[in-house]
């Protein structure tokens, strides 16, 4: 038990100290504390409630690890990644390892999902940039906005449909 105690003191120190440092937006740095945020959520939700508390400690401690450290505009997807990588990487890992292996696969899991929900999240917001620039493109070449090509100049004039422009009246 006093061992247990000592390497969670060690990794909530380390997690606390790279947490700090960690640079926005860096893969690394978010996969990094995902894990280290996903393991000892599952050391104190195991120590809390038992399995079901060390499942969802590791999905809560791996999304806040991503959230701290990733940037605002991938932070989202960073962190449902890593909180469900984290839940699904201790279920694996105590069924075939036990606590420790719980433990490895709530850290794996949460660096995995971390990094492939902010990878998601950067290829969305591209492709949504692209799709409105071909939309703002599509839009200028379109016949129906613009005046040289559509008929509505004349859909306002009462004139019986003589349109004689200066000659009105039949006056040439």
């Amino acid at each position: 038990m006093k061992f247990n105690s000592i390497i969670l003191a060690a990794v909530v120190t380390s997690s606390a100290l790279t947490m700090t440092t960690a640079n926005a937006g860096n893969t690394t740095n978010t996969a990094l504390t995902s894990a280290l945020g996903g393991v000892v959520g599952a050391a104190v939700g195991k120590q809390m409630g038992g399995t079901t508390g060390a499942m969802i400690g590791s999905a809560i401690g791996a999304g806040a690890g991503a959230g701290v450290s990733s940037n605002k505009r991938d932070r989202t997807g960073a962190v449902i990644g890593s909180a469900l990588g984290g839940a699904g990487g201790y279920t694996v890992g105590k069924n075939m390892g036990g606590t420790s292996g719980g433990y490895i696969g709530a850290g794996l899991g949460a660096a995995g999902g971390s990094v492939l929900g902010k990878k998601v999240s950067e290829d969305r917001r591209y492709d949504d940039r692209d799709e409105r620039r071909y939309d703002r493109d599509e839009r200028r070449y379109d016949d129906r906005y613009d005046r040289r090509y559509n008929s509505y100049r004349y859909s306002d004039r009462h004139d019986n449909g003589r349109h004689l422009g200066w000659y009105k009246n039949g006056k040439r």
